[in-house]
């Protein structure tokens, strides 16, 4: 880049000491990057049969200022005594001109493109914020006799001696008894083994290192797994962490976990070892490039072959118990639960941690679950989401051929009404599965609600009478004048299934086919208040506040029992039903009057006058009401009404008398009757003959 003063300094390093230059630092401080600041690159060239062979760039700063990394560059004679040479590149305007330096370690022929150590010079251990720190550095001798190269560093008005701290490197190794993990004990313990060892440079005789370290199981924690399958003895929690002091000999720490009813018996359980400084920033320091954290896994004993590979064939099978082959189920306050019989069955090898994960909808809960008959373990537990419930089978372990059956239910919920209930069924385990299409099972129930809506009606009068001969007006001037009152009242009560809303309508008889009236609305009231509003035809003749000319013509309506909307014009009362409260009461009152003059001009002599009151909510899809029909009647009698005799009935009654007649004749000529009063009328007049001979002789 023109203007960043590439090859304003350089420096060549011998790495691995060899006396021959390795590699070739370049800098170019005023390097400006994409934010138009100048943060400045050092690259690296190595050498190879004395020419440059290929470059590359060390990681500096990464900020949104100028910082000049590679104002400075030098090298190191061994800093971390590993064997190879380090260098140190300064950066005097990082940190608001504060300025740092960045130590990279060598290895082999080459430099480390990544800094093992960062030092602001707004570092607190100076006393005071210092100034451009870093815009000239040194480190080729051991300043303090400690057989450890210090670094030298030059800021504003300050030069800065920095001592350079041992390195101690610990190995971790971990031991387990048993070394592998029964499933035949709900309660496995395991002793585990860890031991510290330290190597230290330079090498002293009373080098050691006091650490701080962490023992997590389960430190995987993959997603299937809630919570850890092992917990310390010690404080039943899945983290240890104790302080320890190292040395060149070995130290052995021994601790105790237990292994409870694990989620995932196939997959080993994992522990992690974690070591860090008790006391940071005391000497000795822990080599960065040796391991400070390391992991063992315990492995589960499998009864899988020889290959310990476990290859399972589960069979699902779920069927809705009390299935009356009705494909729709009606969900009611006293049947709101869904049962189903489960049945699982594994064909091949065993099946680790084997459990049914049901899936459901948002209209459903889970309620409960039974036990196997034959003792088989089965827990059934919400999961995490509350829309999935998972089935523990026969843990730890689901044998080969073994089968389970046990119901699960789950109950609605009415707060979320839905015209269908859908659930999932799968079977999972933690061995590999053979067949995975017969695993699920997914059903979708269709669903209705009994709204358990009750139509109820009182009425004031049941039947009254009326006669030809009666006075009837013809002008109307009151409702008086119609006729005798019929007031009746229709009742909505509601149970525990929410229906927002619903509609009422009434039918009243209002016309004959002759244009005689039957029924006249005089009043409609609801409790508007609870959200009840009605619409109707009220007094549409105004009758009360104008007279009324009344006429009505005779019809003959002996052939009639009843009066209603299939054989008269009927009017029309709609009532709508909102915000409806559950097991709440809510009335439509309705007063009509009975046209006198009309039933007076009829003919006939008991009819029933029938009003009709119809009920349904505003998703007759999602809900049913039982009765949703109420016939109010009213019965008519005319006692002066004379019965007429049809002309069809006295005919028949004569030709079934001539016939029963001919029929006894009949009868009564086979016993012989008739011959035996002849026989005797025939010798009846000849005693008579035979006396008026004798009695003409005598004279």
């Amino acid at each position: 880049q023109i203007g960043s003063y590439f090859g304003s300094v350089v420096c060549s390093v011998d790495v691995n000491r060899d006396s021959v230059t390795d590699v070739l630092l370049v800098g170019a401080p005023m390097f400006m990057n994409d934010l138009k600041k100048e943060a400045g690159r050092v690259y690296v060239f190595s050498i190879s049969e004395r020419i440059f062979d290929q470059h590359e760039l060390l990681e500096g700063p990464q900020g949104s200022e100028n910082a000049r990394f590679g104002s400075a560059i030098a090298m190191l004679a061994d800093i971390n005594l590993d064997g190879f040479n380090d260098v140190v590149i300064g950066a005097p305007l990082e940190n608001q001109n504060s300025g740092a330096i960045y130590i990279y370690n060598g290895f082999q022929k080459t430099i480390r493109s990544r800094y093992s150590q960062k030092i602001l010079g707004s570092d607190s251990a100076f006393g005071q914020r210092l100034q451009f720190f870093g815009r000239s550095v040194d480190g080729h001798r051991d300043l303090d006799d400690d057989d450890i190269t210090d670094v030298s560093v030059g800021a504003d008005g300050n030069v800065v001696l920095l001592w350079s701290r041992s390195i101690a490197s610990v190995s971790i190794v971990a031991s387990f008894k048993p070394e592998k993990i029964s499933l035949l004990n709900k309660n496995t313990e395991i002793t585990v083994k860890i031991c510290f060892q330290g190597t230290f440079r330079p090498v002293k005789r009373n080098n050691q290192v006091a650490i701080k370290y962490n023992a997590t199981l389960d430190a995987d924690l993959q997603s299937s797994r809630v919570t850890s399958r092992g917990l310390f003895k010690e404080n039943n929690e899945r983290y240890m962490q104790r302080d320890l002091v190292v040395h060149r000999e070995e130290n052995c720490v021994h601790d105790v976990f237990s292994v409870q009813e694990p989620s995932d018996a196939v997959n080993s359980l994992n522990l992690r070892i974690d070591i860090g400084l008790a006391n940071p920033g005391s000497s000795p320091v822990l080599d960065i490039y040796s391991p400070a954290s390391v992991a063992y896994s315990i492995p589960f004993i499998k009864d899988c072959g020889d290959d310990e590979l476990c290859i399972c064939d589960l069979v699902l099978n779920v069927q809705r118990k009390a299935d009356d082959s009705k494909q729709q189920f009606v969900v009611s306050s006293k049947n709101r639960r869904l049962t189903f019989s489960v049945k699982l069955r594994n064909k091949k090898e065993n099946a680790y941690n084997t459990r049914i994960q049901a899936t459901f909808s948002d209209n459903l809960f889970f309620a409960s679950s039974s036990l196997p008959s034959d003792g088989t373990e089965v827990s059934c537990q919400t999961g995490a989401a509350q829309s999935t419930v998972i089935c523990q089978i026969s843990y730890p372990v689901f044998k080969t051929g073994q089968q389970v059956s046990f119901d699960i239910s789950f109950d609605f919920n009415l707060k979320n009404l839905q015209n269908a209930a859908g659930l999932s069924f799968q079977a999972l385990s933690e061995s590999k599965e053979e067949h995975e299409l017969d695993n699920q099972v997914n059903l979708s129930i269709p669903l209705r609600y009994d709204a358990e809506i009750h139509f109820t009606r009182l009425a004031n009068i049941n039947f009254y009478e009326v006669y030809s001969g009666h006075n009837i007006p013809s002008t109307v001037n009151n409702f008086e004048d119609i006729g005798p009152a019929f007031n009746f009242s229709v009742k909505i009560t509601t149970g525990s299934i929410p229906v927002k809303m619903a509609s009422v309508k009434i039918y009243l008889p209002e016309l004959t086919s002759k244009t005689n009236p039957l029924m006249y609305i005089t009043a409609v009231t609801t409790d508007q208040a609870r959200g009840v509003t009605c619409q109707a035809q009220i007094n549409p003749w105004q009758i009360g506040e104008r007279p009324y000319s009344a006429s009505f013509a005779k019809e003959n309506f002996r052939a009639y029992k009843e009066l209603n909307c299939k054989n008269v014009k009927c009017s029309t009362i709609t009532c709508k039903l909102e915000d409806i409260t559950l097991k709440g009461e809510y009335f439509v009152n309705v007063s009509t009057r009975i046209w006198n003059g009309t039933f007076a001009a009829l003919t006939f002599q008991t009819l029933q006058l029938s009003v009709e009151a119809k009920i349904d909510t505003h998703n007759p899809e999602l809900f049913i009401i039982g009765e949703n029909t109420l016939t109010i009647p009213v019965t008519i009698m005319k006692p002066d009404e004379k019965a007429e005799i049809p002309v069809g009935v006295v005919i028949g009654s004569i030709l079934a008398g001539l016939l029963l007649l001919l029929v006894l004749v009949a009868v009564l000529w086979k016993l012989g009757f008739f011959k035996r009063q002849y026989e005797k009328m025939t010798q009846d007049i000849e005693d008579v003959d035979e006396i008026t001979e004798l009695t003409k002789d005598k004279d």
